[in-house]
């Protein structure tokens, strides 16, 4: 297994909601917005300002078949990007609540 893989399989079993991002991505803003908004505990790493960034991009890939991002987890399941995640708003609350992020 890559070492990219492992990070990023790590950063999704380590947190209750992990949020692989691009500092420059507005979808990106607006998830960041949208946890900030209800108060969750999230982890975030902009895959543009770390070395292995695309590395991690790429082993995202091949973990959960997304190449955008957001692609975000929550309680290590998949969510899929932002608009994923706007749609969810309804459950969001008790999604972050099981997850232990409120």
């Amino acid at each position: 297994m890559s070492a990219a893989k492992t990070k990023a399989q790590n950063i999704i079993e380590e947190n209750p909601v992990a949020v692989f991002a691009k500092s420059y991505c507005p979808y990106c803003k607006a998830t960041r917005s949208l946890l900030d908004e209800m108060g969750a505990k999230y982890y975030a790493i902009d895959l543009d300002q770390v070395d292995d960034g695309s590395d991690i991009q790429a082993a995202l890939k091949e973990i959960n078949g997304q190449t955008s991002v957001p692609n975000i987890y929550i309680n290590k399941q998949h969510i899929g990007g932002n608009s994923d995640l706007q749609a969810r708003k309804g459950e969001l609350k008790n999604l972050l609540t099981d997850a232990g992020a409120l």
